[in-house]
């Protein structure tokens, strides 16, 4: 049978489903028994999730936790977490806990521009160019008024426009490089629809420009769209304490303790090796809260990797010293989060995870989920320099371990009791199975 099809987006959702399970299935019956199982019963609900994207045929579920305890300049959250990975939620809530006695976690918003770029081809004299941009440029402000107008009465907008020269990376190529400030939206719709009108305007006012020749006239626009690269769109989350107060394993003194996970950090802001899975641990974080509160979790790393790499190389987002007895742990991250538009007055979890914050603005939210990458980064090197990463997390992976066996409830009770005092790996799990069932 053919595994290509014409009109599949015209079908049915049951038509769909049924040309996939008879086209890739070889138990077709029991294929459709697990997609039909995550359907959700109510209709009017499971139709709200089925339009969210196209060619919808089932959902799929990601684990909703919650970490308590957060004091965040002063105020305590139960930050929600959507993540499929065992530990993290815990790790969270235990980074939460130590530094609840310390202080709390303390976050700053440092700046909210975000940025849209429209590329363009011209060949032509470029000082004609930047005669024409600066005639044009009260028009393509003026031109935009109908989408900013809303935005404007809100207090955001377009911040500036400017022609920047690119002619030494491509012949000919040129943007139109503009900063936006959008408040409380996410705010890509509303970047994206300015940048293309602007590409208008150019066009059309190129068209006109009597010191243009012919050949100048023709403005080429190549595209119009907003960056999820927002090096100015910042937000910075720290803890400090003495490093006295950092004492809690008996096994290493608090100053010996505070001097390895200094060194930690140095070494991942050296080492790019390093300082992906370190820079990941803190995207643990990060990405399960803005996925939670209904964000753009693929925008937000590809935004934060760029500025993990914006002295050259692959570097550590977070940063750590110890200055007159004082041990302080810090990051500074671009965040471009919304918490109006999208899915966060449509999904109703999302809903609930910001009624479950406060109904914070976007710039409590950056800080929220900065301090959520924070905190993850403090529990992964913590026990790094410790007791070691696995002894933690392999004891969290433990009940995935026991249900891809199918352990009954009465095994796990017994299992989870014996790696208590005992170290997890899959193999000692395994034997403890096995021995259990003999």
């Amino acid at each position: 049978m053919s595994k290509t099809i014409k009109g599949f987006s015209k079908l049915s959702k049951l038509e769909k489903i049924d040309w996939i399970l008879s086209t890739y299935f070889t138990d077709s019956k029991s294929a459709k028994a697990l997609i039909k199982q995550y359907w959700n019963t109510d209709q009017k609900l499971q139709q709200l999730h089925d339009e969210f994207i196209e060619n919808t045929i089932t959902n799929y579920y990601l684990p909703l936790g919650v970490a308590p305890n957060f004091l965040i300049n002063d105020q305590v959250y139960a930050i929600p977490m959507a993540i499929e990975e065992s530990s993290v939620v815990a790790a969270a809530s235990k980074a939460a806990k130590f530094w609840f006695d310390r202080g709390g976690f303390k976050a700053k918003v440092i700046s909210t521009q975000k940025i849209g770029q429209v590329h363009f081809i011209y060949h032509g004299n470029p000082e004609t160019l930047k005669t024409f941009f600066k005639t044009i440029k009260p028009k393509l402000i003026d031109d935009a008024k109908p989408i900013t107008k809303n935005m404007e009465q809100r207090g955001g907008g377009i911040t500036s426009v400017e022609l920047r020269d690119k002619t030494d990376d491509i012949k000919g190529y040129y943007q139109l490089h503009a900063t936006f400030e959008t408040l409380d939206a996410m705010g890509a719709n509303f970047i994206n629809s300015c940048l293309e009108q602007f590409a208008k305007t150019l066009e059309n006012e190129a068209q006109q420009f009597e010191l243009f020749s012919a050949e100048e006239k023709d403005i080429e626009t190549i595209m119009s769209i907003l960056s999820n690269y927002v090096p100015n769109c910042l937000v910075r989350a720290e803890v400090s304490c003495a490093v006295e107060q950092l004492n809690e394993n008996q096994n290493i003194s608090a100053q010996e303790f505070a001097e390895k996970f200094v060194q930690a950090v140095n070494i991942a802001e050296i080492e790019p090796y390093r300082a992906v899975t370190h820079n990941k641990g803190i995207m643990n974080g990060i990405d399960a809260v803005v996925l939670a509160t209904g964000n753009d979790f693929r925008a937000v790393e590809a935004g934060i990797h760029a500025y993990a790499s914006r002295k050259g190389s692959y570097s550590s987002l977070t940063h750590a010293k110890i200055e007159d007895g004082i041990f302080t742990f810090w990051m500074e991250i671009p965040l471009a989060l919304g918490t109006v538009g999208g899915l966060t007055k449509l999904h109703p979890l999302v809903k609930l995870s910001l009624e479950l914050l406060g109904e914070p603005s976007a710039k409590e939210l950056m800080q929220i989920v900065a301090v959520a990458g924070l905190a993850q980064n403090f529990a992964a090197l913590r026990s790094l320099t410790t007791t070691g990463i696995q002894e933690g997390h392999m004891k969290m992976h433990l009940m995935n371990i026991l249900n891809q066996f199918e352990a009954s409830s009465e095994e796990k009770t017994k299992l989870i009791a014996h790696f208590k005092t005992n170290t997890v790996t899959h193999n000692a799990v395994v034997e403890a199975i096995e021995n259990l069932r003999r």
